[in-house]
């Protein structure tokens, strides 16, 4: 008899535990063991939370090299059947060689479930019978929990799921994580300390009351928001540095719908127009995706949703002034164009109708549609197309951590017909899917790489870009490591090319996410190494840093109403010399819509306590030593580019926080 060390590692998450006998086979290239009921030393607690148990496996002879496990589980009588997270196996054989199995899934069933050994296998790659089989058997079952599904009609599929407790038990919260969410959404409120003006459909009446409201949560951006959000350099630092930096765009050429002169923006003659595009120092921001959109009904009242056209000058001192403000697409009589020289409130009140647009564009663009929604088209493909022991699993599993459940809330309590935006937001309810379906429309693939954006908006040389700057170190390093990754898995353009499992993944994303569209430039199939190793950068990128940057500071911008008010109440001036204060406040949002709008900011910016970090693989996925090597390069990596963005912000009047690696959420966890 030759004899098989097991050693069994329970999941340290909550309720890991299974009281159930639990079964192990053995499967190797030369046979199998007879199917062997672990019991141990320890009795009943073998599988508790954060257990580490041996059992020993006997065989008549050496069954060669292990190929893969079965696990399965049973009840004991007047027991019932529990949920049993098993981290991972490992069997050293009479040979001396050590197999381990990444599991990391909860067993909630009495069926047989088979796992690989941890070493990455391409399909093509496997050719024991017995591998394949499990294969596709796994993929036959992973097609059957995560089904597609389309919300509505023309924005990226999502997964079908009838409530959070439906979706596979591997992809939803733990219960720390649902414990803390549902505690922030109840008691949102109550921690603002804005009980009782949730109800409230009145008018502000002056501008220190809210600031009394404002004064129950402050973050130290916050408080800095409310005391700059009035200046012109703050406007324009917004755009570069805010929740919403990916719509500026340097400005070579005016806009014909947008007929600003000379004597408009310098009207002493100490610049000319035409030379400050030449020199690069005009820059655009324009919201024609909001153009004609129908807008909500709040406290039975009709909401104002401009769409404008902003145009800013980039100052000797290296600021970012807006220059003038188009409230409304098409230029005529009644649709003037604002200036700084005009009057303190109409020119306060342009700038206000901009930041509402831009909360508007910001939440169902650059927030909603290009994470959340791709998010979860890149987790559902993977997770229907590619089974366990596939490299891109390894690699990209992490970044799909809570995704498609915080998506089934979103819709739930987000954009559903009772939902915190439909009711709330100048664009809720119909105008909200015309904005979506616009920004779907005008979805490149360019526009979702960082580097490529960056150029294609010629914004390589505009000066306190931090969003820039970090956004791409952090890009270079995710590349670095997914070259270095799938490199090692994929040593010729041709093995890329017949993984017939990664070509469904991205077959899969062009036709559910992009919408079967060639014009988005998004591939089909990949050809090259190279096209795979930028494709899943983009992926890592949009999930982590990218929802990073559009997500954390939504509280730091939107918690002082009037820096971003989610909707407004009254049309924009038609004429100048006619704003005044009085009129401002009467167009901010009622006192109920500032709260909810507060309340649902601060939710959405609130860090879990079980966060985990860009780099961070919990599980133990990777077994190889080379690629054990370069994730460990990566997160070094990581650590010391979080080093120089803390020692630059400590220079900062406002720092810029949002792509620091260590406070940069793996996936769309929120």
């Amino acid at each position: 008899m030759v004899r098989y060390k097991v050693t069994v590692f329970t999941g340290d998450c909550l309720n890991s535990t299974t009281l159930n006998n639990v079964f192990i086979k053995l499967v190797g290239t030369d046979g199998e063991s007879d199917r062997k009921w672990l019991v141990g030393l320890k009795g009943a607690s073998s599988f508790v939370r954060g257990a580490v148990s041996k059992f020993k496996v006997f065989c008549p002879t050496s069954l060669g090299n292990l190929v893969l496990i079965e696990l399965d589980k049973k009840s004991l009588p007047l027991f019932l059947e529990d949920a049993w997270f098993c981290a991972k196996v490992e069997v050293k054989s009479p040979e001396g060689n050590i197999y381990s199995f990444p599991i990391y899934r909860w067993i909630t069933d009495s069926k047989v479930h088979r796992f690989r050994d941890g070493k990455a296998l391409r399909v093509f790659e496997d050719n024991h019978h017995l591998g394949r089989y499990s294969r596709q058997q796994e993929i036959q079952q992973r097609e059957e929990d995560y089904r597609w599904d389309a919300y509505a009609e023309k924005i990226p599929h999502s997964m079908k799921a009838e409530n959070p407790s439906s979706l596979p038990y591997e992809v939803q919260f733990s219960f720390t994580k649902t414990t803390e969410f549902l505690y922030t959404a109840s008691t949102g409120l109550t921690e603002l300390k804005l009980k009782g003006l949730d109800n409230c459909k009145k008018k502000w009446d002056n501008i220190d009351s809210i600031n009394r409201v404002f004064c129950c949560k402050k973050t130290e951006i916050s408080e800095y928001v409310q005391e700059h959000w009035k200046e012109d350099a703050f406007f324009g630092y917004q755009f570069l540095n805010g929740v919403n930096p990916i719509l500026i765009q340097c400005c070579t050429t005016l806009p014909s719908n947008f007929p600003v002169t000379n004597d408009m923006v310098f009207p002493h003659g100490q610049c000319s127009l035409a030379d400050e595009m030449k020199k690069g120092n005009i820059f655009l921001c324009d919201y024609k995706r909001l153009d004609g959109v129908k807008t909500n009904t709040i406290n039975g009242k009709k909401q104002y949703l401009m769409a404008p056209l902003v145009l800013l000058h980039k100052d000797p001192d290296e600021k970012l002034m807006p220059i003038a403000i188009q409230l409304k697409q098409n230029p005529s009589d009644d649709n003037p164009i604002f200036l700084p020289t005009d009057s303190e409130y109409d020119w306060l009140i342009a700038k206000t109708f901009v930041r509402s647009a831009d909360f508007n564009h910001h939440q169902l663009n650059a927030h909603l549609l290009r994470t959340h929604l791709l998010a979860e088209v890149f987790a559902v493909s993977l997770l229907r197309n590619v089974p366990m022991v596939h490299p891109l699993y390894k690699l990209l599993k992490p970044h799909t951590r809570y995704t498609l459940q915080i998506n089934f809330l979103a819709r739930r309590l987000l954009i559903s017909d009772t939902g915190a935006f439909t009711q709330f937001a100048g664009s809720g309810g119909e105008g909200m899917f015309t904005i979506l379906q616009r920004s779907v429309s005008s979805l490149t693939y360019s526009s979702l790489c960082m580097p490529d954006d960056i150029a294609e908006r010629g914004l390589e040389a505009v000066p306190n870009f931090f969003y820039r700057d970090d956004g791409l170190k952090v890009w270079d390093i995710i590349h670095r490591f997914v070259q270095g990754i799938l490199s090692y898995y994929y040593k010729s353009d041709s093995e890329v090319q017949q993984d017939s499992e990664l070509q469904k993944w991205i077959l899969d994303i062009f036709e559910h996410g992009f919408l079967s569209q060639a014009e988005t430039g998004i591939p089909q199939r990949f050809t090259r190494v190279t096209e795979l190793v930028k494709f899943v950068t983009m992926v890592i990128f949009t999930c982590s840093a990218q929802h990073a940057a559009v997500n954390s500071g939504q509280y730091d911008y939107g918690g002082w109403m009037p820096n971003t008010p989610i909707s407004l109440q009254l049309p924009p001036p038609t004429t100048k010399g006619t704003t005044s204060e009085a009129t401002m406040l009467a167009t901010f949002p009622d006192v109920n819509v500032t709260v909810q709008g507060m309340a649902t900011m601060w939710l959405l910016s609130k860090q879990s306590s079980d966060f985990v970090p860009l780099g961070q693989y919990p599980e133990d996925h990777f077994t190889e030593e080379i690629p054990r090597k370069i994730l460990k390069d990566f997160q070094m990596e990581l650590e010391d580019l979080s080093l120089v963005i803390r020692a630059r912000n400590k220079r900062l009047e406002v720092p810029y926080t949002y792509m620091d690696p260590a406070q940069v959420e793996n996936s769309v966890a929120i």
